[in-house]
């Protein structure tokens, strides 16, 4: 099983861009809780601290794609670094306005500024792209970066807390303003595995921004309702636990999440499935959906971890479909937007799975989350079957309705 993962590697310059997309990535998980940790201590209020990371997240679902759709025309070493520019301004914005107690306008300024944080995670996608497009060993290297992705969420929010606790308030968000230009700089240094940049054709091929294609515009849904699974156990996992009277017990649950989601991940990237990719999506829409009812049934901590860890089992390798899909749909030369759109997606919906269940548990207890997760499994699900219907091919279309 390792030898798929291997044998990525044996391109020159592969490990070097994995590795400083590792490092690039870390600061988006870093700034949203970093944010709250930091103004909820400074300010104190919890209310403006997640005004300002909902701030900074939807700017970052919003601005990111445009990010990438100009990383598709100009290159990552001539876009990337003054997006990180920006990006960084806004972090520094944002630590002097709450070290120096600025008005608080100055912060809202410093998370829209902040939201220019490029999508790392389409960038190095696109390297792997260019380097195997058409080969087996693009699945293997997309469930590889879906795995890095789940690491990178599962070490950013706990690091930037620590920091802020252990340290000093701004401490998490300081060290997201470090890490993401070393990282970015460290990707785009490596020119040799820079994507090139594809030629717009004059006629005949879809010029405008790749959302307005249907099935991109579906898949991005999907993302949606699959981040807001995520962003409701996260939050109903904490409320749970303490309804218990066993708050840490909360860490096992959100643990399992993430390593049910890991573990499939790693499979199946080590799989080479001849099902088509429009068929997976539907499989995996449907299994994501059927794992979230367990929950209604959970009755303590230990069926909480075991229907978690089966939920998580299924999203990685829906996810890894989905990004499979994109690189199909969307034309070469608008892939980093394609991808951006549902990496965008997801961390949206993981914005709204906490805010709407965390409404839900402080008005009806942990149970109404649990309601909530089961809901998005559902439009999970109806996503899937629009999108099977959006990309399966024509012939199978006429035949289903023959």
């Amino acid at each position: 099983m390792n030898r798929p993962y291997r044998d990525l590697f044996a391109a020159p310059g592969t490990a070097g861009f994995t590795l400083a997309g590792l490092l690039a990535r870390l600061p988006l998980p870093m700034t949203g809780i970093g944010i709250i940790a930091l103004l909820s201590q400074v300010r104190g209020s919890y209310a403006l601290a997640g005004a300002v990371a909902a701030t900074f997240v939807l700017t970052y679902a919003l601005v990111s794609p445009q990010v990438s759709r100009l990383v598709d025309r100009q290159g990552q070493r001539r876009v990337l670094p003054m997006a990180t520019g920006i990006s960084v301004i806004g972090l520094l914005l944002l630590l002097g306005g709450s070290w120096y107690h600025a008005p608080v306008a100055l912060l809202f300024v410093g998370a829209l500024l902040a939201g220019a944080m490029p999508s790392l995670s389409a960038m190095v996608r696109a390297r792997w792209t260019a380097l195997y497009r058409g080969q087996p060993r693009l699945q293997t290297a997309y469930s590889l970066e879906t795995v890095f992705d789940e690491v990178t969420f599962i070490a950013g929010p706990p690091l930037s807390v620590g920091l802020a606790v252990s340290l000093f308030p701004q401490a998490g968000v300081l060290a997201a303003a470090m890490l993401l230009p070393i990282g970015v700089f460290a990707l785009v240094a490596q020119r040799r595995t820079e994507p090139p940049i594809e030629a717009v054709p004059s006629t005949g091929e879809h010029s405008g921004s790749v959302i307005g294609l249907a099935s991109v515009r579906w898949l991005a849904l999907l993302m949606v309702a699959m981040g807001v699974i995520v962003g409701t156990i996260d939050i109903v996992s904490v409320a749970y636990a303490a309804q218990l009277g066993q708050p840490a017990a909360a860490s096992l649950a959100l643990s399992a999440y993430a390593a049910g989601s890991c573990l499939s991940g790693v499979l199946f990237g080590a799989l080479k499935l001849k099902a088509p990719l429009h068929r997976l999506v539907l499989l995996g829409g449907m299994a994501t959906a059927l794992t979230t009812v367990p929950l209604l049934l959970v009755g303590s901590i230990g069926s909480l971890v075991a229907t978690v860890l089966v939920a998580g089992a299924f999203f990685a390798p829906t996810m890894i479909v989905a990004m499979s899909l994109i690189e199909q749909q969307v034309p070469a030369r608008q892939l980093t937007e394609g991808m951006t759109w549902l990496l965008a997606a997801l961390n949206v919906g993981v914005a709204l799975g906490a805010a709407m269940s965390g409404y839900g548990v402080d008005a009806y207890g942990a149970r109404a989350g649990f309601l909530l997760a089961v809901t998005a499994g559902g439009a999970v699900l109806l996503a899937a079957v629009v999108a099977y219907r959006q990309l399966r091919p024509r012939d199978d279309r006429d035949l289903g309705e023959g």
